[in-house]
């Protein structure tokens, strides 16, 4: 069998539109508390630690819900519909109510937003696998991935292009292009993706290929459900190794989180740049871990995942020490930036894939849930954290703070022992994109 990448394309168009919206939240907002309403850095902290807390309670809930609905229009394809619709009406509330200066407006409008997005955020990520055959859900993730990297970087092109400079800038042009491509990709999406013909199409073909291949698919699920079916208690010396991967988890998290949510008021406080400018460092970083996927992989398939997770963590505390002593802004900054994306993408590709090896044998879901917890949790505490010494000691504990934390989870690392095995080479390109994070 093979991969539809037409279909796989159209269905990550709704991962592509998540993410252009969060790039833009997780740098924009933070400038509107601060300079529209005058909020100090540890209540901006709070706030945009709040999507992280209603994401602990809410993606769990529509994402079961979005399982046991059955509409004409499919599981997902409602929840993703009216999610987005709201999402869109109430975004464009929020550079209304900062022109106006009205902060009860933008709060409402804000946790209304965060709900919404929470609403379809789960069905979105759904879709892809059930619409996609089992062993080709790799690389149907590698796409959605790719689809997400896409939005990341139009929504820093929209904020280099459409932000102006000053204090409080007119953020409605930002907001504007960030809603046209929401309801332009979900349009698409709901236009080009009739799910549940898709669904019916996809299981004959699956039922035609495993009946064409006989008993060996048949074999072969014997065994899955065998060694899934057993649930053994996880190695006393395995179980050290997983919880300290979890702490290193939690501790990388919180050092690159504190970068990205703090990075636009940064630059204005310390660096003294102006308008979107900020933008050109995240876009660096983030086009370098794109394109640093191939390789990594490579590189893990030789050392193994650990010495490279290693790796990226000891190159990202470098960039981190060495921005310590960057005064202004300059263009060697984004070398800089460039090795920050390259380090996030050696631990991205690596750590989940090693928490998975642990988990054999044992409740893989369980750990899986685990370790979006212990990431998650980071970034609900850093951005409160962070802002307290942003606010209360100076702008320039941010990166000394991701140092510290970035060596503290390179020590964790040093005492994980197991999961390190050397992945098979990837037979196809794509598939180096397929990341879990």
């Amino acid at each position: 069998m093979k991969l539809n990448y037409k279909r796989t394309f159209l269905i990550g168009l709704a991962f592509l539109s998540i993410s252009a919206f969060w790039q833009m939240y997780d740098n924009i907002i933070p400038l509107m508390l601060q300079n529209s309403f005058g909020i100090g850095e540890t209540i901006t902290g709070a706030i945009m630690a709040a999507d992280n807390v209603l994401a602990l309670f809410l993606l769990p809930i529509f994402g079961a819900l979005s399982d046991r609905v059955d509409t004409k229009f499919g599981k997902r394809m409602p929840f993703i519909t009216v999610g987005t619709v709201l999402a869109v009406i109430f975004l464009m509330l929020l550079p209304a109510a900062d022109r106006s200066g009205n902060f009860v407006l933008f709060v409402i409008a804000l946790f209304a937003l965060l709900v919404s997005m929470g609403l379809y955020r789960s069905p979105a990520v759904a879709l892809m696998p059930d619409l996609t055959p089992n062993k080709l859900r790799s690389k149907g993730n590698a796409v959605i991935n790719l689809m997400g990297a896409v939005g990341g970087v139009y929504t820093l092109i929209m904020i280099k292009l459409l932000v102006g400079k000053g204090e409080r800038p007119d953020y409605m042009p930002l907001f504007t292009s960030i809603a046209a491509l929401m309801i332009i990709a979900v349009v698409i999406l709901v236009i080009t993706i009739q799910e549940k013909r898709i669904k019916a199409k996809m299981e004959a073909e699956v039922k035609a290929y495993e009946e064409s291949i006989g008993t060996v698919v048949k074999t072969e699920d014997a065994g899955q459900e065998q060694e899934e079916g057993s649930r053994a208690a996880m190695p006393k010396e395995v179980k050290r190794s997983m919880m300290f991967l979890l702490a290193s988890i939690f501790l990388w998290f919180t050092a690159y989180n504190a970068v990205t949510t703090a990075f636009s008021r940064y630059t204005k406080a310390v660096w003294h740049m102006e308008g979107g400018g900020f933008a050109d460092c995240l876009m660096v970083a983030t086009v370098a871990a794109i394109l640093s996927y191939i390789p990594i992989g490579n590189i893990a398939s030789k050392v193994g995942r650990k010495k490279t997770i290693m790796g990226g963590v000891a190159l990202m505390s470098i960039c981190y020490f060495a921005a310590i002593f960057a005064g202004a802004y300059h263009p060697v900054i984004n070398v800089a930036f460039a090795a920050i994306g390259i380090g996030w993408a050696a631990i991205n590709v690596n750590s989940y894939p090693m928490i998975v090896e642990m988990g054999k044998g044992c409740d893989i879901g369980k750990f899986t849930g685990t370790y979006y917890t212990f990431s998650m949790t980071a970034q609900i505490i850093t951005p409160v954290l962070s802002g307290f010494l942003l606010e209360n000691v100076s702008y320039r504990t941010l990166f000394p703070y991701a140092f510290a934390f970035s060596i503290l989870a390179f020590i964790t690392m040093t005492q994980v022992h197991h999961g390190d095995t050397r992945p098979e080479k990837k037979k196809e390109i794509l598939e180096n994109f397929d990341v879990d994070d």
